[in-house]
């Protein structure tokens, strides 16, 4: 064990010894995600609607059971056994402070993240932790659990105010301890001035070395993680820092351009978009990590007999995407570890009481498009089509390109505003209702399907991972 630092373009250990972390985010926990853990819209929306349809306390008992088994020793122990060295873990600021009570700080976060922390450290594990989530939305998507689609953390400075008072007490907690690599201070921001964040992390970055000078900071670029163009020459004011690309390709999604099939001209894609990402960086010597990246995966009960044939073309792209970090030694975490199917390294049964009593539910969801991750809207792409047609014939073209563009083109805010927002608001009671005259016995056998030993692994992902982690190890 170890503390981590930057040297130059590199992670090292307290000895100078390189360190490449290797690992996934722990997402769809601290921070639920609706294509993760199974519900429709945000976080905050199903958790009122939970206490509505059940009453308070059954509601905490789901949440808190929910939370204590989706992550113990068996997956760390799993973990560590692919050859994995980090966790990246993902966590929402309402876990330590309300909106209606802002800058007390609630001690119950702490019960939790603590718990993972020691348990990845008993199996040397490193972990990463993450603001997934920021008062206000420091991005326009669901995961930052605001409910719309503006970034209003930009807008106000009193939210901006109440992230540096929080990591200020982040800092305060975890300050030496050195299974923590380092602090994700803000995922994936949205900044549409981009001025903003780089003032942003000034801020973030002298409240952190107020209080704890040692730990790692991971800085995302601007634009979900891709942008960092407008950064300057701010690197200037930063210490002890790594700068965080998130490295998805499109190859790996549903509806990507064309067939994946690993030709030079597909690598040469591949490559120029993480190439891209990272060239702010490159050009002045700075230290990279890709914090998340990753395929998604196709599921038997929803694309049938073609589910494994678009896997394996899936897991081509995932090892190509590999063999280039691993010529930089790149860290990286790749999104994610646990889920219900759709993207993560271990995803629970369909046999599982949670699995068997939201089925037709999940199909609904599926079948509508209701989550923006790697949505397919075939089976409902008629009832938008007259949208997108209405906009192209009365909106000039030169106004269609609206922020966060080229990331969001026209048809993914159409289907941002319309499907991941208004129709997911109509299915969020619906899901808590299948709550309703479940006992808590039950209640806590539905959060159990969770562990890891109601969970299947998804083999064909880790073991690319598996025999990548041996490769680096080995160079």
């Amino acid at each position: 064990m170890s503390l981590l630092k930057v040297s130059g373009n590199k992670i090292v250990d307290e000895q100078g010894k390189e360190i490449v972390l290797r690992g996934a985010g722990l997402g769809g926990w601290m921070n639920m995600e609706n294509f993760i853990s199974g519900y429709p819209g945000c976080e905050f929306q199903i958790r009122e609607a939970l206490s509505e349809s059940i009453g308070q306390e059954k509601s905490d008992l789901f949440f808190d059971k929910f939370l204590e088994y989706f992550f113990q020793d068996a997956d760390a122990r799993f973990f560590q056994s692919l050859g994995l060295n980090c966790i990246r873990i993902a966590f929402n600021y309402r876990h330590f402070e309300d909106d209606m009570n802002p800058r007390v700080l609630k001690e119950s976060g702490f019960k939790h993240l603590d718990r993972v922390i020691d348990i990845c450290a008993r199996h040397g594990i490193y972990t990463i932790l993450d603001l997934h989530t920021a008062p206000g939305g420091q991005n326009t998507d669901w995961h930052a659990d605001h409910g719309g689609h503006i970034a209003n953390f930009w807008n106000h400075r009193d939210f901006q105010e109440r992230v540096l008072w929080l990591w200020t007490e982040l800092a305060k907690h975890y300050k030496g301890n050195k299974w923590i690599a380092g602090y994700n201070p803000l995922n994936e921001p949205t900044d549409a001035k981009h001025h903003r964040l780089v003032k942003f992390y000034n801020e973030v970055n002298a409240a952190i070395r107020a209080v704890d000078p040692d730990h790692i900071i991971f800085f995302d670029g601007n634009t979900f993680a891709s942008d960092f163009s407008q950064f300057g020459d701010a690197h200037k004011n930063w210490d002890n820092t790594a700068y965080s690309i998130h490295d998805y390709s499109v190859f790996g999604f549903p509806g990507a351009p064309e067939p994946y099939v690993g030709t030079p001209e597909q690598k040469r894609r591949l490559k120029r978009s993480y190439e891209k990402k990272r060239e702010w960086m490159d050009q002045r010597g700075l230290c990279v990590w890709n914090g998340e990246w990753g395929p998604v995966y196709a599921r038997k009960q929803y694309e049938g007999a073609e589910t494994d044939s678009i896997n394996e073309v899936r897991y081509k792209v995932l090892n190509d995407q590999l063999e280039i970090y691993t010529q930089d030694r790149l860290s990286w975490s790749i999104w994610l570890y646990k889920d219900i199917g759709f993207q993560g390294m271990v995803h629970t049964s369909l046999e599982t009481p949670y699995m068997t009593l939201f089925k037709d539910f999940l199909a609904k969801k599926h079948r509508l498009a209701v989550d923006a991750w790697g949505a397919d809207d075939k089976a409902i792409r008629h009832a938008y089509d007259p949208l997108l047609e209405l906009i192209n014939q009365e909106i000039p073209e030169k106004y269609r390109s609206l922020y966060p563009a080229p990331v969001w083109k026209l048809t993914d805010r159409i289907g941002r505003l319309s499907r991941n927002i208004l129709v997911a608001e109509f299915l969020v009671k619906e899901w808590a209702d299948h709550f309703v005259g479940k006992t808590e016995a039950e209640i806590d056998e539905i959060a159990a399907s969770f562990k890891f030993e109601n969970c299947l692994t998804r083999d064909g992902l880790n073991a690319v991972l598996t025999a990548n982690a041996k490769l680096v190890s080995q160079q």
